[in-house]
């Protein structure tokens, strides 16, 4: 607690808020002291290597989580058994479908990755109390409903370098907001397999890889380790999107 002008007492947002990145570019952002401490005392932080499945296809929804590191693959199943990679989300997106009765696709952890995971009737106690929660979450969803479409431009349109450039722009993008708005270099590490980033962008191995090659030949991008990746001139890969 602390003492404040008007001689009040009120709640200190709890320590485990206070360092966590992405509380205020995700949900938690809108909520004040009090809310975060009531919110602390119900949530519990789990980390998952990668590989690792967050959530099934079809299952019950019992709990909501916010992603605060990390990448996390969203896929669904077709009938034959094939598995078809459908999106990606990063700190701080809100992993659920608040309200629904069972999880639309799996999640699986693509990069090491870091939940803080709060029940679902408390998170929807919360919502229900919170209008500013409720109006936040709401914008995500449209958020990432705006994603999904432009990403089907993406998969309909573009070439095949345009795919691949646009990939790492999503990528980069999320990895650092801040260096990727002044277009500054970004660094980061590809939280995809070749085979996934094919099955993602609707290519073969083969065209993803010949793309990234062009694009080191280029100087658009340097790779090493096979993951690394440096892009120098985040504007230029913009560029080469479209």
């Amino acid at each position: 607690m602390v003492f404040d002008r008007q001689d009040v007492w009120t709640p200190e947002v709890p320590a485990v808020c206070r360092g966590c990145e992405a509380r205020q570019r995700g949900m938690c952002g809108v909520l004040d002291p009090a809310q975060l401490a009531d919110l602390a005392r119900q949530t519990h932080r789990v980390r998952h290597e990668a590989g690792a499945e967050l959530v099934g296809e079809s299952t019950e929804i019992t709990a909501y989580a916010n992603v605060t590191r990390g990448v996390v693959k969203l896929t669904k199943v077709l009938e034959d058994g094939r598995q078809q990679v459908v999106g990606l989300q990063f700190a701080p997106d809100f992993l659920g479908r608040l309200y629904g009765r069972a999880h639309a696709v799996a999640a699986e952890a693509a990069s090491p990755v870091d939940l803080c995971v709060v029940p679902r009737r408390a998170l929807e106690s919360l919502v229900a109390a919170s209008p500013a929660l409720g109006h936040k979450l709401l914008e995500q969803a449209l958020r990432e409903l705006d994603e999904a479409r432009d990403w089907l431009l993406t998969l309909g349109r573009k070439s095949a370098g345009e795919r691949v450039a646009s990939f790492l722009l999503l990528i980069a993008v999320h990895a650092d907001p801040e260096a990727a708005e002044a277009g500054e270099r970004v660094r980061f590490e590809l939280p995809l397999t070749r085979a996934d980033i094919a099955d993602f962008l609707g290519l073969t191995i083969e065209t993803v890889s010949r793309q990234l090659t062009k694009l080191r030949q280029r100087g658009v991008i340097a790779i090493t380790n096979n993951r690394q990746v440096d892009v120098p001139d985040l504007d230029r890969l913009r560029d080469l999107c479209s």
